[in-house]
This record gives C-alpha cells, structure tokens and sequence, in this order.
C-alpha cells in the first residue's frame, strides 16, 4: 500500500466534513441542483428565442439577462461541485461517470465560446440555431451523467 502525501493527507482531513457532516453533502447537492436550474433554465429559454420563439422579446436585453443568471449559475455549480469534489476526490476521479461529464462540461464550455467567437447573438442563423442544439444536448448529458455518477 502507498503512503499517502502528507499534502493530499491535510487535505483530506480539512474536507472530511463534507462527507462526514449528515447535513454537508445534502445542502451541497441542493445548491448544485439550483444552480443548474439557473444555468440550464436560462439556456433554454435564450435558445427558444435563437430559434424564433417570443421575437416580441428583445435579443439583446434577453441575452444580457440570461446570461448573467445562467453565470451565476455555472459559479453556484462550480463551487458547491468543487466542494462536493474535495469531500471524496479518489471516488469521483475513479468514477467513468464523473470523468465524462467532467469533459461534458469542458465541451459545453468551447461551445459556448464558439458561439459567441463567431457572433452567433447578431447573427442569429443555422449556425447559431445548431449550437444552441449542441448546448442543450451537452447540458442535458452533463446532467444524466451527474445523477449516474452515484450508480457507477
């Protein structure tokens, strides 16, 4: 058996909490939970309007604004997952599932770049539509892959 780092020894200590706390883990599972409901909420609504739905509603006050609260969500998901990530690092890294939506969200990220890269807001044409298609399906896999992280 391996000795493990004193460093990654103190780091465990100082996370055990999370795991061991009976109400952590739960409170942190549910600020993930309404941070994807904002991120995810958001996105749909903003696609639904890329492809045409509510064209009473301003682009660009619409996109502001979605994208504000779908921000505050990623940092609510970022942060309550990250802590979630330090209360049990060896299990999640070991988990396929993990690892996957892990490069699920790395994707939906560089789509997300892209879209606006390429002027996609101003733009509003095939390109844009079928981006908004590839957001929606990542952030839909990112989330089945999150709940079969606690089945693998």
């Amino acid at each position: 058996m391996r000795a493990i780092p004193p460093i990654k020894a103190r780091m465990r200590r100082m996370f055990a909490w999370i795991v061991s706390h009976p109400f952590a883990y739960p409170a942190l599972e549910v600020m993930h939970i309404v941070g994807i409901a904002l991120l995810v909420g958001n996105l749909v609504l903003f696609e639904l309007r890329v492809w045409g739905f509510g064209p009473e509603l301003p682009m660009p006050a619409l996109a502001r604004l979605a994208l504000r609260l779908s921000l505050a969500g990623f940092a609510l998901i970022a942060a309550s997952g990250l802590l979630m990530f330090a209360g049990q690092p060896d299990e999640l890294l070991a988990n396929r599932s993990f690892v996957i939506k892990m490069g699920l969200v790395t994707l939906a990220g560089l789509n997300a770049a892209w879209f606006h890269l390429r002027g996609s807001l101003q733009r509003l044409d095939r390109g844009a539509r079928a981006l908004t298609v590839v957001s929606l399906g990542l952030w839909l896999a990112v989330i089945i892959c999150g709940r079969w992280i606690a089945y693998v």
